[in-house]
């Protein structure tokens, strides 16, 4: 590729509260990456599955009609969106590969609009009113980072958030940036103690891939409430608290955990340099010793 990528890269962020209303929802996101493009930035990262609802509060197979091939027409719009405005957009799509068989993916977009690679999610959770299994094959194409014209992106999609492996492959792969769309929130029956423990448990273990990396994190959240079509629970209210962390997980930004928002920040990849230096851990790693982290359990 023959762009010069940037040393302190100007990352746009869009977190939104997403309606049932699928061209409405592109609409609003295509307006805001034209926005956002107007102002600087070279990288624009969306939040998980940002075309529709969320769908998977409950299992209902004709869902899965909101799937589409890869490419197909959502990537079609998006590809033509960051062509229109000369930026990296990274998407989050609901893939349909084959009758039958989908996946959570995340599709990264050059400034030409050409498709610079994907990540199928490979942590699929399966808990009340995330009930993903039902509709996603886990990923079947490793933990790759995808070579753009701002950098090598780590993509990774919300529930991999959780995965220390996760993040190390993509770093130990040479991503230079970690990048978790997601969709995450409170169900009404927790009390608000345990709703800001998850809220800050969410921050900090991505803040701990952060440091333990030595790279810059950027993690898009949905925002807003969205109803149980089923009636069963009162819904998710997504927590928002998108944000960006620095290479020793500083706080570089971060939204309000209950409106949409737009941001641009300046990540200086210099830093990890600098911090890799300063905390080798790299350097420091028993490869000798972890053959452990292969197996599901040590009995």
């Amino acid at each position: 590729m023959s762009h010069q990528k940037p040393t302190v890269l100007r990352v746009g962020v869009i977190q939104q509260a997403n309606t049932d209303n699928i061209a409405d929802n592109r609409y609003r996101l295509a307006g805001k990456i034209r926005r956002l493009a107007s102002e600087g930035a070279g990288l624009i990262v969306l939040q998980e599955l940002h075309d529709s609802l969320y769908f998977c509060q409950t299992e209902h197979v004709e869902m899965c009609d909101l799937a589409s091939p890869i490419p197909g027409e959502p990537t079609e719009f998006y590809s033509a969106i960051a062509k229109e405005c000369a930026v990296v957009l990274v998407t989050s799509l609901f893939e349909k590969r084959a009758p039958g068989l989908y996946h959570n993916t995340a599709v990264v977009f050059e400034s030409d609009g050409s498709i610079a690679g994907k990540y199928r999610k490979m942590h699929i959770p399966d808990d009340p009113a995330y009930y993903e299994k039902f509709y996603f094959t886990p990923g079947d194409i490793g933990f790759q980072p995808i070579d753009t014209s701002v950098g090598r992106l780590g993509v990774l999609v919300c529930w991999d958030q959780w995965y220390p492996e996760a993040a190390r492959l993509m770093a130990l792969r040479g991503a230079e940036i970690l990048i978790y769309p997601t969709a995450i929130g409170w169900e009404s029956s927790d009390h608000d103690a345990e709703q800001e423990r998850q809220r800050q448990a969410w921050i900090t273990i991505q803040r701990a891939h952060a440091v333990a990396n030595g790279l810059p994190v950027v993690s898009v959240n949905r925002t807003g409430h969205e109803q149980d079509p089923s009636g069963l629970t009162n819904g998710i209210s997504f927590w928002g608290s998108s944000f960006v962390a620095g290479p020793q997980g500083e706080i570089l930004f971060q939204a309000s955990d209950n409106n949409e928002e737009t941001a641009i920040v300046d990540v200086d990849f210099s830093r990890s340099e600098h911090v890799r230096r300063w905390w080798p851990f790299l350097r420091d790693r028993r490869i000798d010793a972890y053959d452990g982290l292969t197996h599901r359990y040590l009995d």
